[in-house]
Order: C-alpha cells, then sequence, then structure tokens
C-alpha cells in the first residue's frame, strides 16, 4: 500500500524542487520507503511513499521500471491473483526472471506483456497506478472496479498533476485551487463529493472501473474509459437452482476472498464491530487461521451507540485475539480538529470519528486490517431498502396530495417530545437516532414515486442551490435516467446506485482516508470483484427472506456464529453529533455559522442556515445531519 503522485508540466519550474514539496504529504500513507522518478526532457517527475505489506526488501522498491527499461510504475493497491498472474505470464513468456515476490512486479510485468487495456480485467485487488510509456511518451492513470483506492488529477497552473490525495496537489509550487461551487453543490446533496467533481476546479477524481491517458505533457487526456461495467452486471439474467446451492457457492466465494486477503509479509487483523459483515469476515479468517485472529472493536460510553459487548462475546465464540477500547465523548469530538486534513475535502459522514479512532487502535499492532465494507450494498443490508420496499408498496395507490399531507405532519412532529415518549419503550435503546429515522420514513410518503423516494433518502439538503450562493447543481446518474439499468424493483435499483455513488463515494473514501491517516492497509473481501458480479445474479427473493437482507450471507454465518448472538436490529457505526451541537459543541459551532462570518466568505446563504441551526437548538427538529455538512464544509474552508 502507498501513496503516489506526480507532475507534467512545461518545464517552467525545477521539477525535482515540485516533488519533493510534493511527496511529504503522503508520508502517513507510506512511512517505509520512498522514491522518485523524472525526466527532465520530457518534464514528467512520479513518486512513491511506500506501506511495505508485500516484499518489504528493495526488490519492491517504487518507482519501478520494467526489465525491458519502456515503463514505469507508481502504484498503490493489492493484487490478490498475482500467484495466477506470474503462471500465466510464465506460460506466456511474459517475463524474464523475478526480483522478488512484490505485486508491484507482477502488474508491471502484466502491463508490459498485455497492455493496459488488456491487463486491467485480468486484476482481482484494489488499486490506483500511473504508469509511463517511455516510447510512447503517454501517461496512463488507473483505479480498481469498485473505487477502493482513490486517484485525483487534473491540470493547474499550466502542468498536469496527480495524486492518492489532493494534499500533494495542493503542495505544488505553482498550485492555485479556486473552489468549485458545483461540486459544492453536490458535497450538500450527498454529504460527500461524487467522481469525478473534487472541491476544486479543474480536478478530478478517476471513476472507479477507469482509466485514463494522458499525452502532450500532460495537455490532452483521453479518457476517461470504463473497463468493467456495473450497468451491464446488474442487468444480467439472475441464476436459478436452489437457495441452498447457492449458498455453498457463496460461503466457498466468500472464503477464498477473505484468504487471499489475508496474505501478507506483516501483521494482520480485522476490525469486529458485531455486525454481520465484519462477523462474517472475522469467522472467515479465524476458520483460515492456525493461530488467534487479532480483532478490534471501538467501546462508547453511550449504549445507544456502543455495540462493543456484542463484538466481545462473537470474539470470545470465535476465539479471537480481541482488542477493545472504550472512548468518552471527550476523546471522540477530540478528533474532529483532526478531520480536514485526513480528509482534503469537505466529507460530512460523522462515522469518520469512529473510523479513525478504530484504525488508530488496530495500528498499534498490525499494519493491515480486514474490514467488512460492500455487503450492505450487494446483498440488501441497509434498513432501507427494506423499509423503502414496503412502505412503498403498501402507499402505491395513495393519492399523492395525502401521502404528502401525511410526510409533512411527520417531519413536523416535535423532535424533542418524540425521543421523550420513545425512549420510555422498553429495548429503545437498541435504536438510536430515532429522529433521522423519522424523516427518512416521512420521506417515503412525499416522493411521488419510487426513484424520488432515493433521491429523497440520500439527500442531505433537498435543494442545494439554496444554500450554495451562485452554486448550479451539475447533473449526476441520480438525475440521469437513461443512465439507469432496467431494475423494477426498488431495492435493487437502491443498491446499484449505492454500488456506484454512496459506497465509492462514502463508505470507502471514509475508510481508506481513517486507515492511511495512521498508515494502516484495510482490506475489503466483500469488494472482490468476483464476489460483485455472483451477488448480482442472486435473485432478490433469495437476498430478502422474512422481511430481512443479507439472507444468504446469514445462512453462512450461522455455521459459525450462533445465531443468537446475531439477533438484534441493524446500528451504524455513528456518534451522537446532534446532541453534541446542543451542547459540547455548541460554542465551536456557533463560531463556524456566525452569520457575518458567512457572509464575508461568500460561498453560503446565512438566512438558511440560521433557521436550521435555531430550530435545532430549540429542539423542534434534529438537524444535525444538515448541520455536521455546513460544519465540516467551514473547517475544512478554515483549515485550507
Amino acid at each position: 500500500m502507498c501513496g503516489i503522485l506526480g507532475c507534467w508540466g512545461d518545464g517552467d519550474f525545477r521539477l525535482r524542487r515540485a516533488l519533493e514539496a510534493m511527496m511529504p504529504c503522503l508520508e502517513h500513507r507510506g512511512p517505509d520507503d520512498s522514491g522518485l522518478w523524472f525526466d527532465e526532457n520530457t518534464g514528467l517527475g512520479v513518486a512513491n511513499l511506500r506501506l511495505a505489506i508485500r516484499d518489504p526488501t528493495p526488490a519492491g522498491h517504487q518507482p519501478m521500471i520494467s526489465s525491458c527499461g519502456r515503463f514505469v510504475l507508481v502504484y498503490n493497491g493489492e493484487i490478490y491473483n498475482q500467484g495466477e498472474l506470474r503462471g500465466q505470464l510464465e506460460e506466456e513468456g511474459g517475463s524474464v526472471g523475478w526480483r522478488g515476490h512484490s505485486d508491484t512486479e507482477t502488474l508491471l510485468a502484466s502491463i508490459k506483456h498485455w497492455g493496459i487495456e488488456s491487463a486491467l480485467p485480468k486484476l482481482n485487488g484494489m488499486y490506483a497506478f500511473a504508469v509511463w510509456d517511455r516510447t510512447e511518451k503517454t501517461l496512463s492513470l488507473a483505479r480498481d472496479r469498485l473505487g477502493i483506492k482513490p486517484l485525483y488529477y487534473g491540470r493547474n497552473s499550466g502542468s498536469f498533476l496527480f495524486g492518492s490525495e489532493l494534499k500533494p496537489l495542493r503542495a505544488y509550487p505553482q498550485w492555485q485551487g479556486e473552489v468549485d461551487r458545483r461540486a459544492l453543490s453536490l458535497y450538500f446533496r450527498h454529504g460527500y463529493i461524487p467522481a469525478p467533481w473534487t472541491i476544486y476546479q479543474g480536478i478530478k477524481k478517476l471513476p472507479p472501473a477507469h482509466h485514463v491517458t494522458i499525452n502532450e505533457k500532460g495537455k490532452t487526456i483521453h479518457g476517461p474509459t470504463c473497463y468493467w461495467d456495473l450497468h451491464q452486471i446488474a442487468q444480467s439474467a439472475r441464476m436459478g437452482g436452489s437457495a441452498s446451492s447457492i449458498v455453498e457457492q457463496l460461503e466457498e466465494l466468500i472464503r477464498d476472498a477473505v484468504g487471499r486477503r489475508m496474505v501478507a509479509d506483516v501483521p494482520l487483523g480485522a476490525f469486529l464491530s458485531g455486525g454481520i459483515d465484519s462477523t462474517t469476515v472475522v469467522a472467515m479468517m479465524q476458520a483460515q487461521s492456525e493461530s488467534p485472529v487479532r480483532t478490534f472493536t471501538i467501546g462508547f460510553e453511550n449504549p445507544s451507540f456502543d455495540e462493543a459487548s456484542h463484538a466481545r462475546a462473537i470474539s470470545d465464540h470465535l476465539g479471537t485475539a480481541h482488542t477493545e477500547l472504550s472512548v468518552t465523548s471527550e476523546e471522540a469530538r477530540a478528533v474532529i480538529p483532526k478531520l480536514p486534513q485526513i480528509w482534503d475535502e469537505p466529507f460530512a459522514d460523522s462515522s469518520q470519528i469512529p473510523t479513525y479512532l478504530v484504525s488508530q487502535l488496530a495500528r498499534r499492532q498490525v499494519t493491515v486490517s480486514l474490514s467488512g465494507d460492500g455487503g450492505d450494498e450487494l446483498f440488501g443490508g441497509y434498513n432501507r431498502y427494506a423499509v423503502g420496499h414496503r412502505l412503498r408498496k403498501l402507499i402505491r395507490w395513495w393519492p399523492f396530495s395525502i401521502r404528502k399531507m401525511i410526510g409533512m405532519g411527520l417531519k413536523n412532529l416535535p423532535v424533542s417530545q418524540v425521543e421523550s415518549v420513545f425512549q420510555k419503550i422498553p429495548g429503545s435503546e437498541k435504536y438510536p437516532a430515532v429522529s433521522d429515522r423519522l424523516t427518512k420514513f416521512a420521506d417515503g410518503f412525499s416522493a411521488r414515486n419510487e426513484k424520488e423516494f432515493y433521491r429523497n433518502v440520500v439527500s442531505t439538503w433537498r435543494d442545494p442551490s439554496r444554500l450554495v450562493r451562485n452554486g448550479e447543481e451539475p447533473k449526476t446518474l441520480l438525475a440521469e435516467k437513461e443512465r439507469w439499468p432496467a431494475l423494477d424493483d426498488l431495492r435493487e435499483f437502491m443498491m446499484y446506485m449505492d454500488t456506484l455513488t454512496y459506497l465509492p463515494g462514502d463508505i470507502l473514501s471514509k475508510t481508506d482516508r481513517a486507515s492511511m491517516s495512521v498508515g494502516l492497509e484495510a482490506r475489503v473481501p466483500f469488494l472482490d470483484h468476483r464476489l460483485v458480479e455472483f451477488a448480482w445474479k442472486v435473485p432478490t427473493s433469495i437476498k430478502y427472506r422474512d422481511g430481512k437482507g443479507r439472507w444468504p450471507v446469514r445462512q453462512i454465518l450461522h455455521r459459525y456464529v450462533p445465531e443468537e448472538l446475531m439477533d438484534r436490529p441493524k446500528r451504524g457505526f455513528s456518534v451522537p453529533v446532534g446532541r453534541w451541537l446542543r451542547g459540547p459543541l455548541r460554542e465551536w459551532a456557533e463560531k463556524l455559522l456566525n452569520e457575518q462570518r458567512l457572509r464575508e466568505e461568500g460561498f453560503l446563504e446565512p438566512a438558511p442556515i440560521r433557521e436550521i441551526w435555531r430550530q435545532h437548538l430549540s429542539g423542534s427538529k434534529n438537524l444535525g445531519g444538515n448541520l455536521w455538512t455546513v460544519l465540516m464544509f467551514q473547517s475544512w474552508l478554515e483549515s485550507s
């Protein structure tokens, strides 16, 4: 795992000086080794900062030059099928003696032998890389199928820049960054900035499953070109056969995906929240390990947000070497000043806080940690899938005027009273943030159709144009119906949309930045592309049984963990932001939301922000999610 970066310009700067100014910004991603390669004749320079996972010897050093001398590679990621690739290369005469056993060398040999367009579909892994062709004088960038590893690129001050994060781009000596108000509008809808946009004009995120080619000193960009099409996969025919047969095939796939991700030359462990997906990953790890797997959990003092006891019980059953850290609210809030530096651009998923804390905990013992990310999107784990499906079926024939009236009524219920009543119900502590759930439930009534329901559910701000001054929200997949697959089931539609948007834009960005900020590599077995393709062949009637999603995954898990240990409602990895903003964070928030400050900065309209702040403080509504997006932008702006 590494951080990569590079620049290509017109030669009006000292290339080595530029690279040396940019490289320290990625030291957290690669603390073990570093290297740079530059060609002053073409004005190109590339660099790598390495977290040594496979072959930590000098044989794995980057930038790496191919045996023929034609290709120069900088690479961030892991190729899990490198053994098969090396065998195929040897059979076809594509290798002349291996220098070591790093997957960097395997990737470089694959590109040399097959070419980048033919090599990419053969890779099983997570990756973002740049390869320079010294003969053609072209630079190619590529990103893995699901967007596990990030890659930014674009032109700035007459030069082409790329990097694993925005930090090194901003450190480029001639950098001139201007906020893109269109991207800012997207941020306030989603809580993150979806690819290909970034917070800066002229800089893009390379979308997942795409590659792009640059030539003429970075002036001409060809692509991005898609090499793996989820649209086609999602519309493929669903498999036949019995449910038991599907479960058997799935277990074999998950076991293999986990096993491949357990290969490392450094200490390895796993995040264990106690949920379905992380427990499945840990169970498969322990079944394939000769010694106790190291597992890590963060606990909180508030029982509504704490799953540590569940994780502990699962660890005891599986026999893992478990480490649990109980975090106070004060310790969690102490992370907030670090967030703008870790995430580089505005990012408003408050679970970034516990994700950072559990990554920090794990890094004290291991260098690699497996995660359960991706299982919800593939097998229907999010509550909104099942609830939305049932609700839309129930009210499908109701007049829209009636539905809208009910939705507005639910939203206008006084939050403090709702939560006060709910807290008196036995077992209510299992369902945190009930007011937030009520708001999402109300969205189901007020939406005109199923697709609008999804858009409402994923929108933090319904109308960002009211909020961002001179902001115009560009069209994305949410609005471009011609890009939607022919999926009649709302649950499948939501899973598809989440896999292309929320998963890479929020979940994977959160995990990557949090883990790599402390030099920890996070691996995600559920996003093995073979598993993704298999999941889309499984009929929805098998994914959902007894009103719950992930049925086949549950059947597998129950072979390793008793059902009674897993029989509880799904929770998010969340913190009580709304409560904090009315209490210990109020002074901090008031400073950032000051009306005069907002007016002088010129990005946001003060009136709607001040109004929701007033409503939130009064307790009439719980608007912590909306306010958190504003506060994370303001914090980012303050630190930029």
